[in-house]
Order: structure tokens, then sequence, then C-alpha cells
């Protein structure tokens, strides 16, 4: 695969709206810009926690132990089920800052699905690691001031009143939460 499609398809995964980018879009709303854009390096540390040890031995350790992915994505769903719950009982914008920060979105991020798909399929290539990685990290970057800015877009609009913030953030909450049932099915599948 070429640089030029490798980005291309980091990219199109990367916007693919997920558990990471619902909090993000939430920290832009409520936050603003560059209250989510706080949030990249710990979406950037999420991700390269399970991309470089994926990318690496990934392959080999999957092959070895077949049912580490059906344990990983339980886990995955359980933790999105958590943070679905916690949007939902947030009463105000006080109560979605600690939903949606770095240590959510870290974990979030660790635990993303997409996460495999980039250290086993999109970036083990060992001989141009460090080029894809640049690349990886910079992309992330992108689309997280993509989503933040959507969501300061709707901070900027009409749901700069409280009662908007709790109606988006029950929204992310179902969306969360539908994302949670097909991670657990998937899981419980493999």
């Amino acid at each position: 695969m070429s640089i030029a499609e490798l980005a291309i398809a980091v990219l199109l995964l990367l916007l693919t709206p997920g558990p990471t980018n619902t909090l993000i879009l939430l920290a832009g709303a409520e936050r603003g810009l560059v209250g989510a854009a706080r949030l990249i390096p710990a979406e950037l540390l999420g991700y390269l926690l399970t991309v470089l040890p994926l990318t690496l031995v990934g392959a080999e350790l999957l092959a070895r132990h077949s049912g580490m992915q059906a344990i990983v994505t339980l886990a995955a769903g359980l933790w999105v089920a958590v943070l679905a719950v916690k949007l939902w009982r947030a009463p105000d914008g006080s109560g979605a800052v600690a939903v949606a920060g770095a240590r959510e979105v870290l974990v979030t991020t660790a635990l993303n699905p997409k996460a495999l798909i980039f250290g086993l399929v999109l970036l083990p290539s060992p001989d141009r690691l460090a080029v894809t990685l640049a690349l990886f990290a910079g992309l992330v970057g992108v689309v997280a001031l993509i989503w933040g800015s959507i969501g300061a877009f709707l901070r900027a609009g009409k749901f700069r009143q409280p009662r908007s913030f709790m109606l988006l953030r029950r929204l992310a909450s179902v969306w969360l939460a539908a994302i949670s049932v097909v991670l657990m099915v998937r899981g419980a599948a493999a």
C-alpha cells in the first residue's frame, strides 16, 4: 500500500463516528475547540498504547491466543456501555466534563476497535514504521480537530442552552449504547 493509499484508508477510518469521536465532539460542544484540542494527546496515546504492540507483535500474539480478540472486544463494549451510562446520568455541563476528560478519551481510544484495524491491518510495516506512525499521528490530530470543530459549531448555535447540552449528551449516550451492544455481540460471537 502506498503512503497516499494508507493516508486515505487511515483518514476514512478515523473519520468514522465512534466512541472517541463522540467524546471529542462533546468536548467541543461543551468547552469549545481549544477544550477539545487539549484531548488530542490523550487520544494519540490511547491509540499508540494499542497500535504499537499490535504492529510489532500483534498478528503472532493473536495467532497464539485466539480468544484474545474476543476478550478485547468485550472489554471495549463494557467500557463504552459505562460511558453511555455516565453520559446519560450527567445532569448538567459540569457532569459531562468528567465524562469527556483525558482519562476517558485515553481508555476509550485504547479499547477502540479501530485501533485493532490500525495495528493489525493498516500500519504493520516494520520497514517504514516511523513514517506510517508519523502519518497516523498527524491524521489523528486533524480528525480530532474536525470532530472538535463540529462540537464547537454546535456550541455556537442553538446548543448553548443547558437543556440543549443535555439533549446532545443523551443522543451521544444512545449512540454509545448502540456501539456497545454491537461490540458485545461481536465479542461474544468471536
